[in-house]
């Protein structure tokens, strides 16, 4: 845990002494009444907590607040939903790398029964989310969805984000040599499941303005091929910089959570 995320409703509570992040405070970063650790809230500031007193169950912590986090890169992925296990190294990792929204969608060559696992369910991948801004230093979550149709989701897209397939099979240029789309605009990368795209799928990313490119001539596994893509991305703002990202603000719809 490089940053300790709260909830905002845990603020001026003691926390259990049970708790994971209380653990992590005492026996790993060894912090004693009196010590300062990094902290946030999520999708708000962050600051410093102080260990005020350590009680036979519970610790008192006291904040100050900083300014919030930039706010995420406009990076929008759509994931033919995996199985769990991958789809927790994505949610994890995919926050890490800051991107706004995760969207993990019904594939015709996908599993649809992946969207009934207990990482959905039970509440798990918002956790995931929780562990990867910490990681990153950050406080903000992306937008999360699961389980609907991949042609529902391409019509709730951003209008105004480039958008780019990822294809080991039908696509004839490498995401590297493609020119980095408009960092003030962002992008949409789009990967299929674990067995590929349908070519209906593929006719149906093609009219919906998607340019099918491709990672090179070695087969990944999803989740790298998800960082692999995101990195080169924003690799190409970096040496191109522009306007600052501007993510849109996302309508809420069912299954989601920030």
């Amino acid at each position: 845990m490089n940053l300790i995320l709260f909830e905002p409703d845990e603020i001026g509570r003691p926390l259990p002494g049970t708790d994971p992040r209380a653990v992590h405070l005492r026996m790993v970063l060894r912090r004693r009444p009196g010590d300062t650790f990094d902290a946030g809230i999520i999708n708000g500031p962050r600051g410093k907590g102080t260990l005020v007193a350590v009680g036979a169950e519970a610790l008192t912590l006291a904040f100050a607040w900083g300014a919030p986090p930039p706010l995420p890169d406009p990076i929008h992925l759509l994931v033919g939903l995996p199985r769990p296990q991958t789809a927790r190294d994505i949610l994890r990792d995919g926050t890490t790398l800051g991107v706004a929204a995760m969207h993990f969608v019904l594939t015709e060559k996908g599993d649809r029964g992946y969207a009934r696992s207990t990482l959905w369910s039970g509440g798990e991948w918002r956790r995931l989310l929780v562990a990867g801004a910490g990681q990153a230093f950050d406080t903000r979550l992306p937008e999360v969805t699961w389980g609907r149709p991949l042609s529902d989701e391409i019509g709730r897209l951003p209008p105004e984000r480039a958008r780019i397939a990822l294809d080991h099979y039908e696509a004839s240029v490498a995401l590297a040599q493609q020119r980095a789309p408009p960092a003030a605009t962002g992008c949409v990368l789009a990967f299929g499941p674990e067995r590929g795209w349908s070519n209906a799928e593929r006719s149906m990313l093609r009219s919906a303005g998607f340019v099918l490119a491709h990672l090179g001539p070695r087969v990944f596994r999803t989740e790298m091929a998800v960082t692999a893509a995101v990195t080169l991305v924003k690799s190409g703002w970096e040496v191109s910089p522009g306007t600052a990202p501007a993510p849109t603000t996302p309508h809420p719809p069912e299954n989601q959570a920030r």
